[in-house]
């Protein structure tokens, strides 16, 4: 696997959710800068050594509304 896809969402409680997309991976955070650093913890974890992918993407999605 040359890279992994995660879906990160802001929490209703605050802070961020990220779950892999193909991999039973799920981590989350208070920052962003400490979701970086969580969803590199989890992909390490979850992977051997030689199975590791070489690129992690998030896709960061909002949930915004308006009123009509």
């Amino acid at each position: 696997m040359t890279e992994i896809h995660f879906i990160v969402e802001e929490a209703p409680e605050g802070g961020f959710i990220a779950r892999a997309v193909g991999a039973d991976i799920y981590t989350e955070a208070d920052s962003i800068e400490d979701l970086y650093a969580q969803v590199r913890d989890a992909v390490r974890c979850h992977f051997d050594e030689g199975q590791l992918p070489t690129l992690i993407r998030l896709h960061i999605t909002r949930e915004e509304v308006l009123a009509a």
